[in-house]
């Protein structure tokens, strides 16, 4: 017998390796609908969307901030990644779960490659996730009340944290073939996402956390945030794809292209990681803007009515209802009150923006703060604030209030809203329409009496309109100072506290 050389047809070569390439990618395809499939998968998404539909409509209270919507974003999506490690772990161990992994070896397709399969298999979890975030933060952005800048690194996050994860459980396949390693991998990590994701982010360790939330006071200008965001998308882009490269790897590819990778996408995981903790830490340029932001803000001023708007330029859009506010109370003044020319500034809080530092009080008359955060009690906080300075003349003036005046004071601000019981509960610190509390405030709170509390309370619930009559009517001794709480409720038809008030 002899042997026939026959000469290879042009192009076989290339044509075997697409074949493979080919191969690769239906194999990936069938794992993806295994894995977005799976129960644990199934659930974390629905739960997500869930989620979504539950908490987007009333968040905020329809006033977003989107240098702050974008950040809410981010948590949800660890839980989808939790899932998709376990998953994919899950699928990349089948053949030692069903005792066929000696059978593998006689297949063309190396492991290696099974492997890159896999790694592929998450990429469609991470774009579900995409749409999901992008389905979230469009709605904020929607809404009628929504200020403010999205950044779309932050946005980012989500998404990338679930490829990481998903490659990572992978990666764990490939060193542990054992399928109980990632469900127990899940507690350490569920304790690690929880205790990064609470840090303050204030140092740069705490950006090695998938997620990084910033605790702190009421949104703030894009311009003041100083989040490396970027630099963390980085980071995970770079550690999803290390955890890739090192899987392959790991199960014998060890060509050049794998080796390249894994390098370079080390080096990209480590650059990310030194760059965000680098810009964790507030520059000299970033900490005078936020000196600026809190002493001398750059504020854009309009002019609405008889009284001037100042805002930071990205809640320019917000003057109009702030407007509303200040000319439905100042209708119900009377006296010079009624005509008096306001001017609401836009305040923030402490020089580090980090802490719920109470923002002082304005001494200047006629100078009303208003802050970052609107709708929900918000509303009722403002309109006691500028009800303070129309009844007394300043914010410091109305802080230091503890007369009958305080009466007057609070109808201006409740009377006009649609449920003013309501009104009067939630600007309340202890959520009471009975007894004594503090009165919240944009600056430093007020201070309600037991006697002024009952009294406000007889007066919202008669009609406004006689109540209205009277406020105007004796405007000038309901704002006097030293005028009793039971003087003003006589003045004003209702029947007086009980006992005199302690501060009187």
């Amino acid at each position: 017998m002899s042997a026939v050389a026959v000469d290879a047809p042009v192009g076989a070569g290339t044509g075997a390796r697409g074949s493979s390439n080919g191969a690769l990618l239906a194999l990936a395809r069938f794992e993806a609908r295994r894995l977005l499939t799976r129960v644990p998968v199934v659930v974390a998404f629905v739960a997500y969307a869930a989620w979504i539909v539950w908490h987007t409509p009333g968040s905020w209270d329809g006033h977003p901030a989107l240098q702050e919507a974008d950040r809410d974003t981010q948590a949800m999506p660890m839980l989808v990644g939790l899932a998709v490690l376990v998953s994919a772990n899950f699928a990349a161990l089948r053949p030692v779960r069903h005792g066929t992994e000696q059978h593998l070896g006689v297949l063309a397709m190396p492991a290696w490659r099974r492997t890159a399969a896999h790694a592929l298999s998450v990429v469609p979890a991470a774009l579900l996730t995409a749409v999901c975030v992008g389905g979230q933060f469009t709605w904020e952005a929607l809404k009628p009340g929504a200020v403010g800048h999205g950044s779309p690194a932050e946005l980012a996050a989500g998404p990338l944290v679930v490829l990481a994860a998903g490659t990572i459980g992978v990666l764990v396949a490939s060193l542990v073939r054992s399928p109980v390693a990632a469900p127990l991998l899940v507690v350490p990590l569920l304790y690690l996402l929880v205790l990064g994701s609470g840090s303050g982010g204030a140092d740069g360790v705490s950006w090695l956390a998938p997620v990084v939330v910033q605790s702190g006071g009421d949104a703030l200008p894009s311009g003041l945030l100083g989040r490396p965001a970027a630099w963390h998308a980085l980071y995970l882009a770079g550690i999803a794809l290390c955890a890739a490269f090192l899987a392959l790897l790991r199960a014998g590819g060890r060509n050049v292209a794998v080796r390249t990778g894994v390098a370079l996408t080390l080096a990209l995981a480590v650059a990310g990681g030194v760059l965000q903790a680098r810009g964790a830490q507030p520059s000299p340029e970033l900490t005078a803007a936020r000196e600026r932001a809190v002493s001398d803000p750059a504020l854009r001023c309009t002019e609405r009515g008889r009284s001037t708007y100042c805002a930071f330029p990205e809640w320019a859009p917000r003057v109009g209802v702030w407007a509303g506010v200040v000319d439905r109370v100042q209708a119900l003044a009377g006296g010079t009150a009624r005509e008096r020319r306001l001017v609401v500034g836009q305040r923030i809080g402490a020089a580090d923006l980090v802490s719920d530092a109470a923002v002082p009080p304005r001494s200047e008359p006629g100078r009303v703060t208003v802050g970052t955060a609107w709708g929900g009690n918000r509303v009722p906080e403002f309109s006691s604030a500028v009800a303070a300075v129309l009844v007394t003349g300043s914010e410091k003036a109305g802080g230091e209030l503890c007369d009958g005046r305080m009466v007057t004071l609070m109808w201006l601000s409740l009377s006009w809203q649609d449920d003013p019981m309501d009104a009067l509960r939630r600007v309340r610190l202890d959520d009471s329409v009975s007894g004594s509390a503090i009165v919240l405030s944009p600056t430093e709170p007020l201070s309600m009496t037991e006697g002024q509390t009952d009294v406000v309370r007889r007066l919202l619930e008669k009609p406004a309109g006689g109540t209205g009559e009277r406020v105007k009517a004796h405007w000038d001794e309901l704002t006097e100072p030293g005028v009793t709480t039971a003087r003003a409720a006589e003045l004003l038809g209702v029947a007086g506290p009980r006992e005199a008030d302690s501060c009187e």
